[in-house]
């Protein structure tokens, strides 16, 4: 495992890599307020066919914070990837995403079809989409909300303490979290910090419109492999899921019992999906 710093227009992303510099890459992109650290136990098991790249996001993790006064959205969020991409001089690649990271995978790809050699996708598909029941309140709520920036930040004694925090808000095991979690914290007075940026907790004020995200599955073309939980999470209802996937021509969905962090739970079993995947 190597650390790496990729410089983008206006920003500093940081991730972690493995495997040969000159075998096929492989792009991970992680779930909200994960980073990197989230593919610890997937990617060793990749290295020895891919360069494996697991970037942080901007806002999480080790990369630099979006300025003040901008909002942190899927379309940034992408076309950030795709300048990593350039600058690690990678004009065509494999590339994977888990939830969040699942949502800007899939819009990389169809921003970029020609770049993407072929696309895995964990517990997600697209972006959040809204279907216009709480447009209203939520973008009040969003414009109302309060710079996170003044709030006190709580402060951990341990990393011990904080994966458990993390386990409890989560339901991921606090041993599989630490991975995630030791990664996200810095150091201050009194113990640690979560080095993520506030602002992403933040209500978003304007969700791309259900209509629309389906307007976009459909330019969808890369090869793409669908991997879901079993039970599935509340925010991932099958029925609206299935208009998603039916807009995509070329895709494969297979079901694995676990949790929402399938690649930490059983990164064996993931690693053989991916594999025959990719």
């Amino acid at each position: 495992m190597r650390e790496l710093k990729v410089a983008i227009p206006g920003l500093e992303l940081a991730g972690l890599s493995w495997g040969e510099p000159d075998a096929a890459p492989l792009i991970l992109l992680h779930g909200w307020l994960d980073n990197a650290a989230s593919f610890a136990l997937l990617a060793p098991r990749l290295a020895d066919r891919f360069h494996v790249i697991a970037l942080d996001l901007p806002g999480h993790g080790h990369s630099a914070h979006l300025p003040e006064g901008t909002v942190y959205q899927h379309v940034d969020y992408a076309r950030a990837v795709l300048a990593a991409a350039d600058a690690l001089a990678l004009p065509r690649f494999h590339l994977l995403g888990h939830s969040l990271g699942a949502g800007v995978a899939t819009m990389v790809a169809i921003a970029a079809p020609e770049r993407i050699r072929a696309l895995a996708l964990i517990e997600g598909l697209g972006p959040l989409g809204d279907d216009g029941s709480r447009t209203l309140d939520r973008f009040r709520e969003a414009m109302a909300s309060k710079a996170e920036g003044n709030r006190p930040l709580r402060v951990f004694a341990s990393i011990e303490d904080a994966a458990r925090a993390r386990a409890l808000a989560s339901g991921l095991d606090a041993s599989l979290a630490t991975h995630i979690v030791a990664r996200g914290l810095r150091e201050v007075g009194g113990g640690y910090s979560w080095r993520s940026d506030p602002r992403l907790s933040r209500p978003t004020a304007i969700r791309l419109a259900e209509t629309q995200v389906m307007a976009l599955l459909l330019g969808l073309a890369a090869p793409t492999s669908l991997l879901l939980a079993r039970p599935h999470p509340p925010y991932l209802e099958p029925e609206a899921l299935q208009i998603r996937i039916d807009c995509v021509d070329d895709i494969r969905v297979t079901h694995m019992d676990g949790g929402h962090h399938l690649h930490l739970e059983h990164p064996e079993a993931v690693a053989n999906w991916l594999h025959a995947a990719l």
